[in-house]
């Protein structure tokens, strides 16, 4: 068991059973009183985010994630196929692991897994990608009734909001954490 000098940024902490990794940290020592450490930190399965403050000195259940450099392969129904870009293993990934990041997932895309026990706890994307505007309407000139941003649908099947000029086969860069437009890529 470690205390809580122990707590950093990135450490995963386990309360309750469930893992919990922390964002931020502060040491607090007030003028009257025990000191405490006040923290910041998101829930590895679900993404919730809490504050939580321990009493200095408490033992905490500090756990050992390892986060991997992934390539994704396939999706094969039931799950996504990803290898492991060191030792070439494959392993299967649930939909609810990966989430909102099959949106923008291409094949032999690199991303990192943070896995724990064996088990793939959750799925880090590079922070943009380039993706081909497969289908969008024809923007009219004077219509701003949206702010000039238009529906479009990408090759991954994921629909982002582009501006007015852009159309069919263009490439563009896309937050991979919002789904914004970021961009025009130019080949």
């Amino acid at each position: 068991m470690a205390s809580t000098a122990d707590i950093r940024n990135g450490v995963v902490l386990s309360i309750d059973g469930q893992l919990w990794n922390v964002i931020e940290f502060q040491h607090v020592k007030p003028g009257k009183g025990g000191a405490f450490v006040r923290t910041k930190m998101k829930n590895v399965v679900s993404g919730k985010i809490i504050d939580k403050t321990f009493n200095a000195g408490a033992k905490i259940d500090v756990q050992n994630v390892d986060r991997r450099d992934f390539q994704y392969l396939y999706n094969d129904g039931d799950s996504y196929v990803f290898m492991d870009v060191e030792d070439y293993d494959q392993i299967n990934v649930t939909d609810t692991v990966v989430g909102d990041a099959s949106r923008f997932l291409l094949e032999n895309m690199k991303v990192q897994i943070g896995m724990h026990d064996g088990q793939p706890l959750y799925l880090e994307m590079p922070p943009s990608v380039v993706l081909e505007i497969t289908y969008t309407e024809p923007g009219l000139q004077g219509d701003r009734s949206n702010a000039g941003t238009k529906p479009a649908t990408v090759s991954t099947g994921a629909e982002i909001q582009v501006p007015l000029f852009l159309g069919e086969g263009v490439k563009v860069k896309v937050d991979t954490r919002t789904g914004d437009y970021l961009g025009r890529v130019n080949d």
